[in-house]
């Protein structure tokens, strides 16, 4: 069974380092928006293609995100980032440990 151990450990790692992944590309997203970019400007469309289809869901499910002209929606996404790395990640790898 340490074959399916072995895949079940590399799929949380990989899971991991996307989620990590993505998170800096949120953060660079909310670091741009502080600024007025160019939106020509290569970087902030593929920061905005990466990030806005995630964003748009939750501000179309929570619509308190936008408040007071402030845009909370990163702020959301990160803690599901967060509580995925927790949860899940750390369950994968520690059912793996469990099967091998």
């Amino acid at each position: 069974m340490f074959p399916i151990a072995n895949l079940l450990t590399a799929l949380a790692h990989l899971l991991g380092f996307v989620l990590q992944a993505y998170m800096w590309v949120i953060i660079g997203r909310a670091i741009i928006s502080w600024v007025n970019p160019d939106p020509h400007n290569p970087i902030v469309r593929t920061l905005h293609n990466l990030t806005e289809p995630v964003l748009y869901q939750v501000r179309k499910r929570l619509p308190f995100t936008y408040t007071s002209g402030m845009d909370l929606s990163p702020i959301v996404v990160m803690l599901i980032i967060m509580f995925l790395q927790s949860f899940l990640v750390r369950t994968l790898i520690d059912l793996a440990a469990r099967i091998g």
